[in-house]
């Protein structure tokens, strides 16, 4: 069975915190927050934590966003640029401590279709440039597959964008494909998915529900995993909160995912929460 992570987009990177991961068994963490949070990131007291509660910092989500400031594909040269230089400190900061798996959005949104293959070539010069950086420091990017009319919103254009660079890999998000199915996806990247997003949707547009709270065959996508070796964690990237879209009494706590996970690993359809 697969570790059980938890994005820090669900919750502060307190020690309180990291005392409960691990009285829960979440095991791994991927950084993740809001753009202008990440320059308060301590990076030796997050080490720090991480080897008292053996937690794993397994990933670190670069930032995506605000789309007019951040956007690798963007056609403005000096974004582009701008956004490299953002993600090279990053890499160099959170590499010093360990970490050497990074999540990258191939773009931002929205994408006018006759501005598409411009925009792909511009996003696959920004990636061969980030996987040499991110190999210089013993790490790599992981691309992510992403919904609506981002780049990388089915598996064939995911692989187009990783074939910029051998050394890249892929985040696959279990919520994002609108167009493509997961089944497809897995089956079309296999060994080169080295970390999940998981949740839950309705097929329509990403939720980041719990899974059993939307319409994925979690049973199938484990096994489709399993079938494709894949040797990562179970990461999740939820919020504790009920979003809007969902009819949820209570906020999630971290046992609720293990649970979650430990039902999806037993070929269990996984409980929703009321």
């Amino acid at each position: 069975m697969y570790k059980v992570g938890l994005s820090s987009c669900a919750f502060a990177l307190t020690e309180e915190n990291f005392k409960s991961l691990a009285q829960s068994n979440i095991s791994t963490i991927e950084i993740s927050m809001r753009a202008e949070q990440y320059a308060a990131i301590n990076y030796k007291e997050l080490q720090e934590l991480s080897g008292r509660y053996q937690i794993d910092l397994w990933s670190y989500h670069l930032p995506f966003g605000p789309f007019r400031v951040i956007d690798i594909s963007s056609l403005n040269v000096e974004l582009r640029e701008n956004a490299i230089k953002l993600y090279t400190e990053m890499i160099e900061k959170a590499s010093d401590i360990g970490i050497d798996k990074f999540v990258l959005h191939p773009s931002g949104e929205p994408i006018k279709d006759e501005e598409r293959e411009e925009r792909i070539k511009y996003s696959m010069q920004s990636l061969d440039r980030l996987a040499e950086i991110a190999h210089r420091h013993g790490a790599v990017i992981a691309v992510e597959d992403l919904p609506r009319t981002c780049l990388g919103n089915t598996a064939e254009e995911v692989r187009r964008l990783i074939s910029a660079n051998d050394k890249l890999r892929v985040c696959f998000d279990t919520n994002h494909l609108l167009t493509d199915t997961n089944l497809n996806f897995i089956r079309t990247l296999s060994e080169k998915i080295i970390t999940v997003h998981v949740s839950d949707y309705d097929f329509v547009d990403e939720k980041h529900w719990l899974p059993g709270e939307g319409k994925v065959d979690w049973n199938e996508l484990f096994s489709a995993l399993k079938d494709v070796n894949y040797k990562g964690v179970w990461m999740y990237e939820i919020g504790l909160t009920p979003p809007k879209t969902l009819a949820r009494s209570r906020n999630l706590t971290f046992d609720d995912f293990l649970q979650n996970a430990n039902a999806i690993f037993d070929g269990k359809a996984p409980e929703r929460i009321i």
